[in-house]
């Protein structure tokens, strides 16, 4: 026989070479700068990306990454805007990513670590498989032996590289006092190898050296499919975190410098020019631009900005200069909070996780009493050591709780990802099984359903009352406050006002001058219709408002409705205007001139009659309805406490995105049950079949391992 065949004609042989140069190597060059390319699709655009970037002076290397839309640059003392620049001129969109944040994310070290264990248990089952099928066909007892050994030789270095996965959890659980999945997974791995060592060494007819490496080759395969949907996931974190430009142009008295972002304050001044990301939140103080924040909220078109805006990290400045000042950093700004609350949601436990953390706990422990039982049944039934304890590992591999483990996990964590690839931010890790159950769905007006433009007339307001309603409309978010503040002259600076207070539901009220300044509801500053601006004892002056449906919502009430889920509106504003967008929407119901705590009274009553409340909304008004309601959901625009009482954060524009939040939470909740069923389903077939030893350590290994992919395979379905 020659012995280099079977080795070399061997699968795994060959990607065991290939997973090893994977994991020696770095995913990127030594690369100062990396650069995100967008609309790169094809093996001619890398050619022509590389091409673009050789002719730059200064560059040593680079490589392109299709499949990540990415180029890591080795330039040394090139700054990125340069290199955005040689690609523009060559038809190549480029935006700069943060190369030290994506360096770890990039690499994915525990990945390539387990793909490496991976190849090398394949390469070892493939290997000792081949002299398993000549024992079964009958070797004489000498080759039988040698073969034995061969088996031996290769398998106990695989196992005891490729196992360590599961035999340093089980260690540590141990160590821990308590019992997890690995712990029974690993007990079988050892005493399959020792049994068939043993069996070895006593020229014996049962050795399973192809059953311990088939256990550790298909557990592995579904642990390694584990971890790319959790990175895939984990990834939207990281990109959003690589959005944030490390370096920015601070503008000290006449002067301005390059420095980290690290270093900047909140109070400092920067300049962003055309075509850079913006580095940190801040409100434009002079200049005016056009940004775009499709990466950020999937918008497609440019937003146009001026003096007094707010921008946000990770927008890209598209036409003029502008400078900010800066008002949040590090990890208060924007961008960064966003990236938090992903990982947060990712992490978070639910229900279903608890449920399915409890079974196993219990489940670990049971099946290591059912396997002691049935080595000491088939000990008295046979009195064969060998035999009995044969069976006893069969059960211990057959009934393996890697699918239990698996089944929520897998659904929560794409099901996350697919929510984020829609412009839908979980917050929360108990949203998706909350709102899988919601039957009726509550609406804000202003803001959420409608988007407001104010129409100012300034006939008779001298300069300081302009600035004194800046100042006011400056110190709120709510929508009619962003809309005033857009409708303002240009250049109008905010006067400075003291006592500043906002009072949910009717406006927002503070000092000016000794005078007490109001901006809010009619009837609470004192105008016939609202809403309204006052200064002091001064008549009161009303503020056109014009309101327009958000896009989307028409859609999202009409399927709402039809799904039986009975769509309605709580407002603060009047009720005939609350009434007119109920009727536009298809003559839902609707109630107006409600208070925060109307609102969260109606929730309640509407909860006590057994009903399950879904509340989208965005003002501060709504703080208080959103936490009552059993899920909610508020548009990236709104107010920091809405966004923060909220369970899922709308990215876009669009509201029609709810519907998907609730059709991919349902989704995932049918995922988890059937993915109890098939392991509750599996485990009621196939423990009655090992217990009475129709089953080898072999088939056991892959009906475990088929039921654990099934598992993963079922739960990637949600995507």
């Amino acid at each position: 026989m020659n012995s280099s065949a079977p080795i070399s004609a061997c699968p795994a042989c060959v990607a065991a070479p290939a997973a090893e140069a994977l994991a020696a190597q770095p995913t990127v060059p030594e690369a100062n700068v990396q650069l995100a390319l967008p609309g790169i699709h094809c093996a001619a655009c890398i050619n022509g990306v590389e091409r673009a970037l050789s002719t730059t002076p200064g560059v040593r290397s680079t490589r392109v990454n299709l499949s990540l839309k990415r180029v890591a640059i080795d330039a040394p003392g090139i700054e990125p805007e340069t290199l955005i620049n040689a690609l523009g001129q060559h038809g190549y969109d480029a935006l700069p990513l943060d190369a030290q944040l994506l360096s770890g994310s990039g690499t994915d070290p525990e990945g390539h670590a387990m793909l490496l264990k991976l190849a090398v248990a394949g390469f070892a089952m493939m290997n000792v498989m081949l002299f398993s099928v000549a024992v079964w066909s009958g070797a004489a007892q000498a080759t039988q032996s040698l073969f034995n050994w061969l088996s031996a030789a290769i398998a106990i270095p695989a196992l005891f590289y490729s196992a360590q996965v599961f035999a340093k959890s089980a260690w540590g659980a141990l160590r821990a006092g308590r019992l997890n999945m690995d712990v029974p997974i690993t007990l079988a791995i050892i005493l399959a190898a020792a049994l068939s060592l043993y069996e070895t060494t006593e020229t014996g007819a049962h050795v399973y050296f192809d059953a311990a490496l088939s256990l550790t080759f298909f557990l592995l395969v579904g642990r390694y499919l584990d971890h790319r949907t959790r990175i895939s996931a984990r990834s939207a974190s990281q990109e959003l975190s690589a959005l944030e430009t490390p370096r920015a142009i601070r503008l000290t008295g006449g002067s301005q410098e390059n420095v980290n972002v690290s270093d900047l304050q909140v109070g400092d001044t920067i300049k962003v020019l055309a075509g850079m990301r913006i580095p940190v939140d801040g409100r434009i103080q002079s200049g005016t631009s056009e940004t775009d924040r499709s990466l950020l909220t999937g918008e497609s078109l440019p937003i146009p900005v001026a003096h007094g805006d707010t921008v946000v990290a990770g927008e890209l400045n598209l036409r003029g200069p502008l400078t900010l000042g800066v008002t949040a950093t590090g990890q208060d700004t924007t961008l960064q909070r966003m990236a938090s609350m992903v990982a947060v949601a990712e992490g978070a436990r639910n229900h279903y996780t608890a449920l399915a953390d409890r079974a196993a706990q219990i489940y670990a422990p049971g099946v290591h009493l059912l396997a002691f039982m049935t080595f000491i049944g088939w000990m008295i039934a046979t009195g064969e050591v060998a035999r009995s304890l044969n069976v006893a590992i069969s059960v211990l591999i057959i009934t393996c709780p890697c699918a239990l483990g698996l089944a929520v996990p897998a659904v929560m964590t794409a099901a996350t990802g697919g929510l984020f690839r829609k412009g839908l931010l979980v917050k929360d890790g108990t949203a998706l099984e909350r709102l899988a159950l919601v039957d009726r769905v509550v609406f804000d007006k202003t803001g959420t359903l409608t988007v407001g433009q104010a129409q100012l007339d300034l006939n008779g307001l001298d300069q300081s009352q302009i600035s004194v309603l800046a100042g006011l409309a400056g110190s709120s978010e709510h929508p009619i406050s962003r809309a005033i503040r857009a409708a303002l002259p240009a250049g109008t600076e905010p006067a400075s006002l003291t006592d500043v207070r906002e009072h949910p539901g009717l406006g927002i009220e503070a000092s000016w001058q000794g005078k007490s300044v109001r901006l809010g509801r009619d009837s609470w500053v004192g105008a016939d219709q609202g809403p309204a601006f006052r200064i002091g004892d001064a008549p009161a002056r009303a503020i056109l408002f014009t309101e327009a449906l958000r896009e989307g919502s028409e859609a999202l009430v009409t399927e709402l409705a039809a799904d039986g889920m009975a769509p309605l509106i709580l407002s603060g504003d009047t009720a005939a205007a609350t009434a007119r967008v109920a009727q536009a929407l298809g003559n839902i119901r609707s109630e107006g001139d409600l208070s925060p705590e109307d609102k969260c009274d109606l929730i309640d009553a509407l909860s006590e009659r057994g009903k399950r409340v879904l509340m989208v909304g965005d003002g501060l008004n709504d703080t208080a309805a959103l936490s009552h309601a059993y899920a909610s959901i508020s548009p990236a625009a709104a107010t920091d406490a809405s966004r923060a009482a909220s369970d899922i954060v709308i990215l876009g524009q669009d509201l029609s995105t709810v519907s998907d939040a609730i059709d991919i939470a349902r989704k995932a909740r049918r995922r988890v049950i059937e993915n109890f069923a098939i392991a509750a389903g599996y485990n009621m077939l196939a423990i009655p079949v090992a217990v009475m030893g129709f089953a080898t350590p072999l088939s056991a290994a892959i009906a475990m391992s088929a039921s654990s992919i099934t598992v993963l395979l079922n739960a990637l379905r949600v995507r």
